[in-house]
């Protein structure tokens, strides 16, 4: 097979999608692997390295595109990019696709075979190839927020974890899964208050377990929600359904009785956002705003900040997936493997994952009616 891996255009996006060790891993299997020049610049890793990888270095992202079976990106396509895709070409990326209508239709348009790693799930309903940047954006929304929370940047001016004779801060977890778990490590570690807040009552009496004590853990209702936005510091929006737009956990009321100089950052923005007063996606460049007093961050590709840590991260969760989709072809490896099969999310012209039908009021086909 061949594999096109373009440069990343998202503002501020320096992660690839394939190393030079994964390159290589794949050219020994006697597949093709394109990357565009200074792909790999903003993770650490040169053309060079590429090449010596067996990769073939491409000047021309149209080219690339169209020589290629299968693209391999970390983000959705941008506007930019959706007149490259061809009839009956895999892309396997990211592509969040339930707060996105016009890049679907785009998919759609182009029948692409369109294979999202946030939708691929175990029989466990883990979801392993959104996991390792869960822990990344996790780990990264405290360290955001304790930086937003100085003075200089339009926060209360308070430390995250307090000094001897003064309170720590509050942070607020709307969410206990694997964003919310890894931000809760943290704020933990820099000695804030925390609570966490999730619908599953398990989830919940397993993060107090491993805690020890150390968080407060609430089942998720308004009531609440409301109580605990209302002395937090930080509130992290940490809420998914595989698939699906992200819904609004925490209400523009809620937000208006925070204390001034709180800061939020939504996680969940890729999906459409948690927040009810975050309208909007910002960038690396100029990533957060004020709203009622509360500074609110709300950047799509938090990883990406950390290009270097979160494409090693990424590639080891779906280098396997990309082999198997190599050495079968799509459609074999879609058959035999159901994980695989789930982050299917468009197929020649045809919505297949249930999420984004439902989030976009769009048909939906069962892939295993077409896939046989």
């Amino acid at each position: 097979m061949i594999i096109g891996v373009p440069k990343e255009i998202k503002n501020n996006e320096n992660r690839i999608a394939l190393t030079p060790g994964g390159t290589r891993t794949l050219t020994r299997r006697g597949h093709r692997v394109l990357i565009e020049t200074l792909a790999g610049i903003g993770s650490g890793f040169t053309d060079e390295e590429y090449i010596k990888s067996g990769a073939e270095i491409y000047v021309d992202k149209k080219q690339l595109f169209n020589d290629a079976d299968m693209i391999m990106k970390v983000k959705e396509p941008l506007k930019e990019e959706y007149s490259l895709f061809k009839e009956d070409q895999c892309l396997f990326t990211y592509l969040h696709l339930a707060p996105n209508p016009e890049l679907t239709k785009a998919l759609l348009a182009s029948k692409v075979k369109g294979i999202a790693y946030e939708t691929i799930e175990l029989p466990n309903k883990t979801l392993p190839l959104l996991a390792p940047m869960s822990e990344v954006a996790g780990r990264m929304s405290v360290q955001i927020g304790a930086n937003l929370l100085q003075k200089a940047n339009g926060g209360a001016g308070m430390l995250l974890g307090g000094v001897p004779g003064v309170a720590p801060a509050e942070v607020v977890i709307v969410g206990g899964g694997n964003v919310g778990l890894n931000a809760a490590k943290i704020a933990v570690g820099m000695g804030a208050r925390v609570t966490v807040l999730d619908i599953n009552a398990a989830r919940l009496a397993y993060l107090d377990d491993i805690f020890l004590g150390r968080i407060t853990t609430l089942a998720y209702n308004e009531y609440n929600c409301e109580e605990a936005t209302k002395k937090a510091n930080l509130l992290i929006g940490a809420v998914l359904v595989a698939g699906e737009s992200a819904p609004k956990t925490v209400s523009e009321e809620m937000v208006k009785n925070m204390t001034k100089g709180s800061v939020i950052v939504d996680v969940a923005i890729d999906q459409g956002g948690s927040i009810e007063t975050i309208d909007r996606i910002t960038t690396h460049d100029n990533p957060s705003y004020e709203k009622h007093g509360v500074i609110h961050y709300s950047v799509a590709n938090m990883p990406g900040a950390v290009p270097r840590t979160s494409t090693f991260a990424l590639e080891a969760a779906t280098l396997q997936y990309a082999m198997m989709i190599a050495d079968k072809g799509v459609e074999t490896a879609l058959h035999e493997n159901d994980a695989l099969m789930k982050g299917l999310n468009t197929y020649k012209g045809i919505i297949t994952c249930p999420g984004v039908a439902k989030s976009l009021n769009m048909p939906y086909v069962d892939p295993k009616t077409l896939i046989k």
